[in-house]
């Protein structure tokens, strides 16, 4: 690796990102590659014994990864290596009633994740932080940072093993004792590079035994990646397109087309990362696995507690159950209450990457959480149910939350402070002029409302597959003219590659 200077921390994340970007484009799920890739795999699994099954995933995950960069498997044989073996030295360690040494198992290997984690993905951003720091008091400091690449999924995988070790500490299931199994846990290419983060416990269950696999499961795998694809494809990659030009040079526009980059931006995520894990748990249907569930519609949340239910919902389970929880929780009064929920969201901010764009995003939501606790309780104090019908409340607090959520988006999405700077000027400015922006937005949204308003009401994803024959055959052609109206798939990375 070599050294550098004169980058900030999100210049250099801005760079290391189109190195994956550039990267990453022979093996996104919306390219030929993949399907090629996946075909091969599907007609060797289905030629195979279940154990046979097992080695041929493991070792079409490790390709699957390796087309990013090779030499990031050595990483991910590592983190696999470590928690694998701490497992089974904590329940050793439980089975000879050697309470000390599972916390000091358990620390190893907690550390050590966090430690490759740290370093790959937070060293130059604590270095420009002190170097910073250094120059503000006075001193003189050119501290030197790395040209480091971020391996891809590298948050999420790692996740994925901490809370693997965790839950063995707590009880909650035995290690598997199988490391071919494990191992395919960890890499199991559909959720690898921007999961579900899938708790260790209910997938290794379904790798440890055959699976079976079922045409009603085929349907359901091959509609779910059929709407992940019109996500992505047809909604996230050109609302992107749109959003990038406004936050290219904010300076030039006036407000109600900024409001629109912020809107169009909070489309192109959702749809995005939604599609993404839609396609996940469609191909891993196909194999007979099932995955869990990413999303559930969180721009219908009626305020921010739901949302965080609703979105993103394996990091938000996680940070509930590993970072929140033992954190203290709720369990030790308001303020504690107040102070654990904003060093959650923050540390989920930073979880995102290196930037202190993230750490304002986390700050925001973690307020934002803070005082809605303190609203539900002086509303249930002084202001009871009676009143407004629960339709106008829930309407009123879908309306809030969008508005808060869409206004963090600014600082999840400008690569710095200069252009969040710039954006936020312009969003106050309340200058007239471009209202033409709001068609396409409209239109956008109109995508968006039509998939997840059905699912919505029939609370299924697959909704389509309860319709007649008739209907069915309409939606599958509506949706591949939508494909083809979408023009040629440029094969845009995910966002959430980044991560």
């Amino acid at each position: 690796m070599r050294s550098e200077h004169g980058r900030t921390p999100d210049r250099a994340r801005i760079d290391g990102w189109t190195k994956v970007a550039r990267s990453l484009v022979g093996m996104l799920f919306n390219t030929v590659e993949y399907a090629v890739f996946f075909a091969i795999v599907l007609v060797a699994y289905f030629s195979l014994r279940h154990r046979a099954q097992n080695l041929l995933l493991l070792g079409a995950s490790y390709f699957f990864y390796g087309q990013w960069d090779w030499r990031f498997l050595s990483l991910l044989l590592l983190s696999t290596v470590i928690d694998f073996s701490a497992g089974l030295a904590i329940q050793r360690a439980r089975e000879r009633a050697l309470p000390r040494r599972m916390k000091t198992v358990l620390a190893l290997s907690v550390g050590s994740q966090l430690a490759i984690l740290g370093f790959f993905k937070y060293f130059n951003f604590f270095v420009a932080g002190a170097d910073g720091m250094l120059q503000s008091m006075g001193f003189s400091s050119s501290i030197r940072t790395l040209s480091i690449v971020l391996p891809v999924g590298i948050s999420f995988y790692t996740f994925q093993t901490i809370s693997y070790t965790i839950d063995i500490y707590r009880g909650a299931f035995l290690p598997t004792r199988n490391f071919v199994d494990f191992a395919l846990s960890v890499a199991f290419f559909p959720h690898l590079v921007a999961g579900p983060i899938q708790r260790a416990r209910s997938l290794i269950v379904q790798i440890e035994k055959p699976r079976v696999v079922t045409i009603d499961l085929w349907a359901r795998g091959l509609t779910l990646f059929g709407i992940g694809l019109i996500r992505k494809v047809a909604i996230a990659d050109p609302a992107g397109a749109l959003a990038d030009g406004y936050f290219a040079d904010p300076s030039s526009y006036p407000t109600v087309p900024l409001i629109c980059g912020l809107v169009l931006y909070g489309l192109q995520i959702y749809n995005d990362f939604a599609g993404y894990s839609e396609m996940a748990r469609g191909s891993a249907n196909l194999m007979g696995f099932d995955l869990m569930r990413n999303f559930r519609h969180p721009y219908f949340a009626a305020d921010i507690s739901d949302f965080w239910r609703r979105w993103h919902i394996s990091l938000s389970t996680w940070l509930r159950d590993y970072l929140y929880v033992p954190l203290g929780g709720n369990r030790h009064g308001r303020a504690r209450t107040h102070l654990n929920l904003i060093t959650t969201m923050v540390l989920g901010g930073l979880w995102h990457g290196a930037s202190w764009n993230f750490v304002a995003w986390g700050a925001l939501h973690g307020g934002y959480l803070s005082l809605h606790h303190v609203w539900r309780e002086w509303r249930g104090r002084h202001w009871p149910a009676a009143g407004t019908s629960s339709r106008v409340r829930r309407a009123g607090g879908m309306l809030a939350v969008y508005v808060l959520v869409t206004f963090t988006w600014l600082f999840f999405r400008a690569h710095d402070t200069a252009t969040t700077a710039a954006y936020l000027h312009g969003l106050f400015a309340f200058v007239a002029g471009g209202e033409g922006a709001i068609v396409p937005v409209l239109v956008l949204w109109a995508m968006t409302l039509a998939i997840d308003v059905p699912q919505a009401v029939a609370d299924e994803e697959v909704f389509v597959l309860e319709w007649p024959f008739a209907a069915r055959v309409a939606a599958a052609t509506a949706a591949s003219l939508v494909l083809l109206a979408s023009g040629r798939m440029k094969h845009e990375p995910f966002i959430y590659f980044q991560f």
